[in-house]
């Protein structure tokens, strides 16, 4: 997440990869699997890398491949439209959709410690998206802080349990996938 409070009271439902034609529309790809969330009208805020926060309202949206392309209220050039790329599109977490039982916000994740059967893997400190079907869970080990931390797929196919009330993630990870990581930092 990109500042201290974006984790904390809100949640990344998007975030602007570029910007999209000439009326200041921008492609936005999304972080929520509830696209229909977005709707005319609808009050964002937008987090900029930075840490600056704007609100914006959705003026118009259609689909465009893999992304949703949006036009804002008050944003009518490219030059009006490039300083939102990059921003993630947010609401705050009291907002946020109901989820139907079995599902899992992505953003509440954060904090959890990682087992790989009983063996503490580390605790996660973001989750990203866009390196494949599954987002990645990033994962800082708390006995070396120093090195890079793993990132581990988050796939149904490895997910044991999990426990969000004591904040734990356990996963049954295939043999090699921490080593794979390990190199990677060296």
């Amino acid at each position: 997440m990109a500042a201290p409070d974006a984790s904390a009271d809100w949640i990344t439902l998007a975030v602007i990869i570029k910007t999209q034609g000439r009326h200041g529309e921008v492609a936005a790809e999304l972080h929520t699997d509830i696209p229909k969330r977005f709707r005319l009208e609808m009050k964002l805020s937008a987090l900029n890398k930075d840490g600056q926060r704007r609100e914006v309202t959705v003026e118009d949206l259609w689909p465009h491949k893999n992304f949703l392309v949006l036009k804002f209220e008050g944003i009518g050039s490219i030059s009006d439209a490039e300083p939102l790329v990059g921003a993630e599109l947010q609401l705050p977490k009291s907002e946020r959709a109901e989820l139907e039982p079995g599902w899992t916000y992505l953003s509440d994740l954060v904090g959890c410690t990682v087992f790989d059967a009983e063996r503490e893997i580390g605790r996660i400190e973001d989750v990203r998206f866009g390196a494949g079907e599954a987002p990645l869970l990033v994962v800082r080990n708390r006995e070396q802080p120093a090195k890079l931390p793993y990132e581990i797929p988050y796939a149904e196919a490895y997910l044991d349990k999990l426990d969000l009330e004591r904040k734990q993630v356990r996963m049954k990870l295939p043999e090699g996938l921490l080593e794979v990581n390990e190199r990677k930092s060296d």
